[in-house]
């Protein structure tokens, strides 16, 4: 343990995303800052997002869209966005040699798609404005009385600033650091907590055939959810298939849906890997390709109409012999063919927890912050930003948006 002083201008405890930019930019108003972290190095949840890529923001151009993601909290945002925005961070990393990419459903991405290089543009700024940064370091107490924020009580001694940002991060990914210790402190400073729920994670699924394809993505398919049997919400879209079940953007942003739908009966789905064909159109596609190979086994035949990979698994559903020759499929044999692609079965056995979330909501109400300044209400010299903050939003850049804006805000008035 390095020998720190015990005084500073601004403390910041967390070292994810928000906490560096908050540090960062405090330090650049000439603010002396300590950043406090318990995991050995920066930004562990940083680098596991966008599957290491790192979907730094949303690049939706109108600001009443973009906000409209936040849900209710969207309204109580404009001006911490009027401040920080998604085009100043894109400047922000462009002028600091990371520029941004977009691509589909205008998920933004630095351009070089490494995680690690946006953590490393932070950890630049960071030793830019001479950030004292006191890694493995655990906190213990944060101590307020009268409306101020006195010190912290950490496994490494006592710390005191004249101001304090708290950036400890949500409940998501707990193996990175993040298993929700700022919403006890802030619950024992008299905040009121709305209990943490995984809003965008995967779906556990009951079926082995969904496991055994694991890693694989169905693109362009359908999916429709069915409670209690009634049809309750149809997707199109990339589907990943996991060793527990489903994942990828289309379904980590419908999962607060399927939940509610849990409540009302059993779930199951069923997956159309043909949706811009019938019945009708997807036989007639199907008695093409057979014709155009009639004399190679059917195990060779499925490459030119299923997603690659999937060959053996569903020959296994339909139960047919893999070395069948095509002129031997009967016409019954190609219907069943032709149902199974357009019904694939799923069960929907629940939604995987914090451990699996990309992201949890939960955390202080806005009512409680003072959003132009990312102050709390309830002591002048405390801050509040990022995961914290009882903010609900889709995946897809935004929850990152809110942690680079929430961050520099509060950096900016600290």
């Amino acid at each position: 343990m390095k020998n720190y002083p015990a005084n500073y201008d601004v403390i910041v405890i967390g070292g994810g995303a928000a906490g560096m930019m908050a540090a960062g930019r405090a330090a650049e108003n000439g603010r002396r800052v300590l950043l406090l972290e318990k995991n050995k190095n920066l930004g562990e949840k940083l680098k596991l997002t966008g599957g290491g890529r790192c979907n730094i923001t949303n690049a939706e151009e109108n600001k009443h869209l973009l906000l409209a993601k936040y849900g209710t909290a969207g309204k109580a945002l404009h001006s911490a966005f009027a401040q920080f925005g998604v085009e100043d961070t894109f400047k922000f990393f462009a002028n600091r040699g990371l520029p941004l990419i977009v691509q589909a459903n205008q998920r933004a991405f630095p351009k070089t798609e490494k995680a690690l290089d946006v953590l490393l543009v932070l950890e630049k700024y960071l030793k830019q404005g001479n950030v004292k940064i006191c890694s493995t370091t655990k906190v213990k107490k944060i101590v307020g009385t009268d409306k101020k924020i006195e010190k912290i009580i950490t496994d490494q001694g006592d710390f005191s600033a004249a101001s304090y940002i708290l950036a400890t991060g949500g409940k998501s990914h707990p193996e990175t650091g993040s298993t929700g210790d700022g919403f006890i402190w802030l619950e024992q400073l008299g905040h009121n907590i709305k209990v943490p729920t995984p809003t965008v994670v995967p779906i556990a699924v009951a079926d082995n055939w969904i496991k055994q394809l694991s890693g694989l993505t169905l693109p362009r398919v359908k999916i429709i959810f069915y409670t209690a049997g009634r049809k309750s919400l149809t997707l199109k879209g990339d589907i990943l298939l996991t060793h527990f079940g489903l994942s990828g953007p289309l379904i980590l942003n419908a999962a607060g849906k399927i939940a509610d739908f849990m409540h009302d009966g059993e779930v199951t789905a069923i997956i159309d890997m043909f949706p811009q064909l019938d019945l009708g159109g997807l036989d007639k596609h199907l008695t093409k390709i057979f014709n155009e190979h009639k004399n190679k086994e059917l195990k060779n035949v499925f490459k030119f109409f299923v997603p690659d990979g999937t060959t053996k698994i569903i020959l296994r559903l339909l139960k047919f012999n893999p070395d069948l020759k095509v002129h031997s499929v009967t016409r019954d044999q190609r219907k069943k063919i032709v149902n199974l692609l357009k019904t694939l079965p799923v069960k929907v056995t629940g939604l995987m927890g914090h451990d699996r979330a990309v992201i949890t909501d939960g955390g202080v109400t806005l009512t409680e912050i003072d959003v132009k300044t990312m102050r709390s209400k309830l002591y002048d010299n405390l801050f509040i930003i990022g995961d914290l903050l009882h903010i609900s939003r889709p995946s897809g850049g935004y929850s990152l948006q809110l942690c680079w804006t929430t961050g520099f805000i509060a950096g900016s008035n600290a």
